[in-house]
């Protein structure tokens, strides 16, 4: 799953990671529009860049996830009441400063980088009204598991010099304000009625004690000093691992208990049995927020749940084709517990199910040229999820590479469970999350040159959600699922993203529970217990990410039928992919106006 893991962990929007102060907390005065087109975006371009260089200094590991390393020893309190108003004086200059520019002259690429910045600044501002910070804690996202992945040395923190192994003993002791801070804020929350389901903090309990440790050299954070530089020389080897023992000991693992004490004691007794974003104070309006900024439409959650609904039959009527084609007697249920429980679609080993995902991975590539002329420079890797976070995390996800090259894109693998990890599931996993899906989508707009860095790095989740379930419709073209079990993999894997508009609507506006989700699961899917249950509860965590994909790949899929239809004999798929990705993830509204502006000069 391309889900902004980001944003997520410190419960900020992907507009407030962008939004940044300058050193006097003051926005410059708007220089007067010149004539020229040209002048006016070369001006424009400039306070983008301007904007991007004081987002970095605001939120240091944006910068650090990017490959920038300026700030790679800092980590402000995320979560304190200053950082929020400093956000939000500052979303607020930039936008009154944005809103004083006539953007008439503009077209192309200025013209639609000042309707997304104007855009999501307005939005971030919307979403102020809505108290997230009171909930920065749940099974799927929070900062004291993405802490882990940074400080264990298997994200994007570096630890190759002194320098890098100095900066996190910074950023490590800076966590500590910050666990103390979510304990804070949600006290706050408890107090005003604003806490989460309860049936999710029980599972962040163990995500804790995972973490804890009595001997700092059993921690995780560890890490890096089992795997220290040998050309360190002895001084400074010495210094470090008496560093990190006492950061880590006395500091930081402490903190560590503090959270998972408050939770156990304080937090979970006040936490709500209900599991509907509705359910909480202006939770309807909260709710619809989410399903707008999410899908970049104004759909609303009746309509979204009716074309889930109306989805889920389509997708249906194609998988019993495939049941006809297999000679399978019984109907959907019966095959769907066919597919989960019988052991020829089970991998023998963790390491047989790495080895199938890079086999996979050298038939696709063979085949990209036929679809794709617009390639990623960065590298790619397959990896397996780190065993702290596997019994929570999807079958697989993507990590975006960073932008200067020096960390590849990669694609995490679940052995977690390994009877649950099925054969004919793989293939659609693959296309969507590596490659040509989020791994294609991501680099590419990283390493575009002729945009600002906050379309290189922003974008939405509708676009790039949307593009990986489209990639998983080009299968076929790209010699995989021809196997018919395979098939009916990406058909489950399509139903699957229907089945989440039908599912996240009924959670957050229709009042259902946790159990009727899962229900709905098993009765329309082959899903396996611990893939209902993991899903379920990640609707619940993040209200409305998982109404993007299908809503964006609808779109795509509309847009490649119309540039078909119209252009005929001329329509050429590679370019069409090009067009698509090559200028970063946009709103799906502006998305269409380019595409159609394509098709008329062709």
């Amino acid at each position: 799953m391309h889900i902004r893991p980001l944003a997520l962990a410190i419960g900020l929007s992907l507009t407030t990671l962008l939004a940044a102060c300058s050193g006097s907390n003051q926005a410059p005065v708007a220089s007067a529009p010149v004539v020229d087109p040209a002048q006016f975006a070369a001006q424009l371009d400039a306070m983008y860049a301007e904007f991007w260089e004081a987002s970095l200094k605001l939120n240091p590991l944006q910068a650090t996830f990017i490959g920038d390393p300026r700030y790679n020893d800092q980590l402000p309190n995320f979560l304190s009441a200053d950082y929020r108003q400093q956000a939000h004086d500052f979303t607020q200059q930039w936008l009154a400063r944005a809103q004083t520019i006539d953007p008439t002259p503009l077209s192309g690429q200025a013209r639609i980088s000042y309707d997304i910045f104007v855009r999501d600044l307005k939005s971030e501002l919307e979403s102020e009204r809505f108290p997230d910070w009171m909930q920065p804690i749940n099974q799927f996202s929070s900062m004291a598991s993405f802490a882990v992945q940074l400080g264990s040395g298997s994200s994007a923190q570096p630890f190759k010099t002194v320098l890098d192994y100095d900066n996190w003993l910074k950023r490590g002791d800076a966590l500590v304000a910050l666990f103390d801070q979510a304990i804070a804020n949600m006290r706050e929350g408890m107090a005003a009625g604003v806490v989460q389901p309860k049936v999710l903090m029980l599972k962040v309990l163990p995500q804790l004690d995972a973490v804890i440790k009595t001997n700092p050299e059993d921690s995780d954070f560890w890490g890096p000093i089992t795997r220290m530089p040998a050309d360190f020389n002895d001084a400074d080897k010495r210094r470090l691992t008496d560093a990190y023992r006492a950061m880590i000991g006395e500091r930081l693992l402490p903190a560590y208990q503090r959270l998972r004490d408050f939770i156990a004691n304080d937090y979970l007794p006040a936490c709500r049995d209900t599991v509907s974003l509705s359910a909480l104070p202006d939770g309807e309006a909260w709710y619809a927020f989410n399903a707008k900024s999410q899908t970049t439409t104004d759909l609303t959650p009746a309509q979204i749940h009716q074309i889930g609904l109306d989805e889920v039959a389509r997708i249906q009527g194609e998988m019993r084709n495939v049941m006809q084609q297999v000679a399978f007697k019984g109907d959907l249920k019966d095959f769907f517990a066919f597919l989960t429980n019988d052991k020829q679609f089970e991998f023998k080993s963790e390491q047989a199910l790495l080895d199938a995902y890079n086999g996979l991975r050298e038939r696709i590539d063979a085949r990209i040229p036929e679809q794709f002329s617009l390639l990623p420079k960065a590298g790619f890797e397959i990896r397996p999820i780190e065993a702290f976070r596997a019994a929570s995390s999807a079958g697989g996800e993507y990590q975006s590479p960073s932008a200067d090259g020096s960390r590849p894109g990669i694609f995490y693998v679940n052995t977690y469970d390994l009877p649950t990890r099925k054969t004919w599931d793989m293939e659609d996993l693959y296309l969507h999350e590596a490659i040509p899906g989020h791994h294609f989508q991501i680099a590419i707009q990283q390493e575009l040159g002729d945009v600002p860095a906050f379309r290189r790095f922003g974008g939405t989740t509708a676009f790039a959600e949307g593009w990986g379930l489209y990639a998983e419709s080009l299968g076929k073209d790209l010699g995989v699922y021809t196997d018919p079990y395979m098939y009916f993999g990406r058909l489950q894997g399509e139903l699957w993203r229907a089945i989440r508009l039908v599912v996240d609507t009924g959670l957050h506006s229709k009042g259902w529970t946790r159990e009727q989700v899962i229900a709905y699961m098993h009765d329309n899917s082959a899903v396996t217990d611990v893939d209902a249950i993991a899903e379920a509860e990640r609707y619940i965590a993040i209200p409305g990410q998982a109404l993007a994909y299908k809503i964006g790949e609808l779109k795509i899929q509309e847009l490649r039928k119309r540039a078909s239809e119209k252009l005929g004999a001329k329509f050429d798929i590679r370019e069409f992919h090009a067009q698509v990705l090559k200028d970063g993830a946009l709103p799906l509204d502006v998305l269409e106006a380019k595409i159609d502006r394509w098709i008329a000069t062709q």
